[in-house]
């Protein structure tokens, strides 16, 4: 039986799909604006690709990100 997995994407992945630093993204996670994310036991955060995609829909939505 196989499952299907929804690909999580790395920091730097996301950081450069956004075009954003990474100190301002953790300024964005601080204020709860950020996406979902992810944090491996090893400290590293993953944000799932659907997460992503919502988070920009609500950008869209909300002006206000």
């Amino acid at each position: 039986m196989s499952t299907t997995r929804t690909p999580a994407l790395t920091l730097p992945e996301v950081l450069e799909e956004i075009r954003m630093s990474r100190a301002a993204f953790y300024r964005m996670r601080a204020r709860g604006k950020a996406p979902k994310c992810l944090k491996l036991p090893n400290g590293q955060i993953r944000v799932r690709r659907t997460d992503l995609d919502a988070w920009f829909t609500q950008c869209e939505e909300n002006i206000s990100c």
